[in-house]
């Protein structure tokens, strides 16, 4: 009998589970953005909630607790710097998970979790990439019309 007994395990063994959450919770906080199975996504969500809540509180324990569990400082630093401070009048509730179908291959259901709030920071990021993309466009445009232009005056 499974009595008392919290939380997935997700097939897999003990450091092997651990790892996957450690990473997991780092790229939600780096990225703000990550699509995963719908499990993962359940299991993640209480982990990253706890983080942001260090990061709420702010204090040197709350650091280098954060330290040790995520698995780069840059994370910790904009965990520090960005994500907590979005949720400062908040007292909980900072991920939102969406069910985002099932996975070709093996038909697992797939979820997208997200920060609350970093809609607006994933809206300029997707801006910032469209405007490089135009920008490259325009000079591959440029560069075949100079090319065309000298292959014209070759011929002549």
């Amino acid at each position: 009998m499974r009595h008392r007994k919290a939380g997935n395990k997700l097939g897999r063994n003990t450091s092997h589970r651990r790892a996957l959450l450690r990473n997991l919770v780092t790229s939600i906080l780096v990225e703000d953005r990550v699509e995963t199975t719908l499990a993962k996504a359940k299991a993640v969500r209480p982990l990253v909630e706890k983080m942001i809540t260090l990061g709420k509180k702010g204090d040197v324990h709350s650091r280098r607790q954060a330290l040790a569990f995520l698995m780069t400082d840059d994370s910790v630093t904009r965990l520090f710097a960005t994500v907590a401070p979005r949720y400062g009048d908040r007292q909980g509730g900072y991920l939102r998970i969406v069910k985002a179908g099932f996975r070709q291959g093996d038909g697992g259901e797939k979820a997208i979790i997200e920060l609350l709030g970093a809609e607006k920071e994933l809206g300029a990021k997707q801006q910032k990439r469209e405007d490089l993309k135009a920008k490259k466009r325009e000079e591959l445009q440029k560069q075949l019309a100079e090319q065309g232009g000298d292959e014209n005056s070759e011929a002549a």
